[in-house]
């Protein structure tokens, strides 16, 4: 623990040194964590010479301290471990530097190294890529700080509901891969919340095979769940649409975002809606417009009132999708739009 009182104490005249001498920008460390320089010893020059050894330029060591200042206060030791530990995931060490200057604060994490080795070599066992290893240490770095015994258990308790839920042995190891590419962070639950998530779902009159679609549909989300919000959001759902049990479960396996998102958001996204004209009727038929914010929708329907397409008496359909999705079929209505009408009777004007 490093001390932030900074009040009584003055910075270090030779860490500001050696940060000069690497063309480091001191007033931005100043303005982000002025605590640092305070410190009675720290690692300049060796943290500088490790990432210079591993390829980095000065320019790159310089932004890499300026983001992450306490990368200085690390012993040449913990980085040199920690080196070694990112080398049994990463290609080679040019990847490394590039991956350190895009997340420094993931690569100078250091307390949790035995954790973090034990995971990386269970992620790999499980079948993980290693490019996926390396995504979750920079953009879910939380999951190896958990001991491997409770990660183990979280992937134990998937695969025993997975197989009890109708799924195949041969199946399973592609599914979970799947679900923890999506979404590492199923690994930060416990066990018994996916347990109950689970029996929720099943009480509700989802077949086992509905409920295993539904896991799939939502990447693993299900699991940061509760009982409650889901029951909330399905009550609000069936009061709006005015559908029995069945429908409604019918309508959740269309839009999975009606079990996922809280009543305070699907009430926004339904009052959004609205105001554009829509009807309940035509959201009720294309339920999965409800997984865009209010901003894509009034945006979309601004570039489609725009090639003469009325929303309103249209299918939702050609607002869904990502932006990609969306683009594709914008593009398909205006080139019908500009598409002269061929008369094949009509007489060609030809020059003799």
């Amino acid at each position: 623990n490093y001390t932030t009182d900074t009040k009584s104490r003055e910075e270090n005249k030779k860490t500001l040194e050696n940060l000069y001498s690497l063309s480091v920008d001191i007033t931005k460390i100043r303005r982000l964590k002025e605590w640092v320089l305070l410190q009675d010893v720290a690692y300049v020059k060796e943290i500088a010479g490790i990432l210079q050894e591993m390829g980095a330029d000065e320019t790159t060591v310089a932004s890499i301290i300026e983001c992450c200042p306490e990368a200085i206060l690390h012993t040449p030791a913990e980085i040199n471990s920690q080196r070694a530990l990112w080398q049994l995931v990463c290609q080679n060490e040019k990847q490394m530097i590039k991956l350190i200057e895009q997340f420094p604060e993931s690569f100078f994490t250091t307390e949790y190294q035995q954790n973090q080795k034990a995971n990386i070599l269970f992620f790999q066992e499980l079948g993980l890529k290693n490019n996926i290893i390396t995504r979750f240490l920079t953009s879910a770095p939380n999951i190896f700080y958990n001991p491997v015994e409770k990660n183990k258990n979280v992937i134990e308790t998937l695969q025993r509901n997975y197989l009890n839920l109708g799924g195949t042995e041969e199946n399973m190891k592609i599914w979970i891969l799947k679900l923890l590419s999506q979404n590492p962070f199923i690994l930060l639950n416990i066990s018994t919340a996916i347990q109950e998530n689970l029996e929720f779902l099943q009480k509700n009159y989802f077949t086992d095979q509905e409920v295993l679609q539904l896991l799939s549909k939502l990447k693993g989300f299900i699991f940061q769940l509760n009982s409650t919000t889901m029951q909330k959001s399905m009550l609000f759902s069936k009061n709006i649409f005015k559908c029995s049990d069945q429908e409604l479960k019918q309508l959740v396996l269309k839009c999975p975002a009606l079990l996922y998102y809280s009543v305070t958001v699907l009430k926004e996204r339904l009052e959004g809606l609205l105001k554009e004209g829509i009807s309940i009727a035509q959201i009720r038929e294309t339920p999965m417009v409800l997984e865009l914010t209010t901003q894509i929708v009034q945006y979309r329907i601004k570039k489609l009132s725009a090639l003469g397409y009325d929303i309103k008496s249209g299918n939702l359909e050609s607002l869904n999708g990502t932006k990609k999705d969306f683009e594709v079929t914008y593009g398909k209505i205006q080139s019908k739009k500009e598409r002269p009408i061929f008369n094949p009777v009509a007489p060609l004007h030809v020059e003799d």
